[in-house]
């Protein structure tokens, strides 16, 4: 199994600035491709950004384009998302996730198998 542990969340201004990390453990080798997603209030869970575990690809939601970036780490097991520009509507818990079971990018949280336990990020006006 893998383990995921996300840190970084807290409270910006709009317009700041925050890293989200996310820290993975036990069979990381059957890691295909990792995600951010996140959730409001009475929302449902919406990805945010994914990239391919070995060859980096990224892909991005609409909402973030060219504000976020998510990166990894392979060495050290880590993903990140750097969140520039940041909006009062970006504020969620953010989760990372992990698709271990199936070969090629999703973007549905239900597809993706281990997940982190969420971070805060709130964003004020």
């Amino acid at each position: 199994q893998v383990q995921l542990v996300e840190s970084g969340g807290g409270l910006v201004q709009a317009g700041g600035s925050l890293r989200l990390s996310c820290a993975a453990s036990g069979r990381t080798f059957s890691i295909d491709h990792m995600g951010w997603f996140r959730q409001a209030p009475g929302n449902w869970r919406e990805f945010v950004a994914a990239l391919a575990w070995n060859l980096g690809n990224t892909y991005y939601a609409d909402s973030v384009k060219g504000r976020f970036t998510i990166s990894k780490d392979k060495v050290n097991n880590m993903l990140y998302l750097q969140m520039n520009s940041l909006k009062p509507e970006d504020t969620a818990v953010y989760y990372c996730a992990a698709n271990t079971l199936k070969r090629g990018i999703t973007f549905t949280p239900g597809e993706f198998d281990r997940w982190g336990q969420g971070t805060q990020v709130t964003v004020s006006s």
